[in-house]
């Protein structure tokens, strides 16, 4: 399945996000910081990698539903889409 360009737009502005927090993590850990403060950003961080999966599982949820034989020979039929959205939780 090829991603819209919306959607590929979208998971790499969230994964820029995403590297940004890990990198401040880096300096709060060189810093020093409470480990309180590291917890919360570390989850503040996969909070948002979580998303960008979930905005990619979206992505093959529409293209399942607009495409089905499409999206079927592809190897994304409904089956294959709520396996994906399962390894995210």
């Amino acid at each position: 399945m090829q991603l819209p360009d919306h959607v590929s737009d979208d998971v790499r502005n969230r994964l820029r996000r995403v590297a940004g927090q890990v990198h401040g993590i880096e300096r709060m850990l060189d810093e020093g910081r409470d480990c309180k403060e590291i917890v919360s950003q570390i989850s503040a961080a996969t909070r948002a990698l979580e998303q960008a999966g979930f905005r990619l599982v979206a992505a093959g949820l529409t293209y399942c539903v607009e495409h089905p034989a499409a999206a079927k020979a592809d190897g994304y039929d409904i089956e294959a889409v709520e396996k994906m959205f399962m390894r995210l939780g």
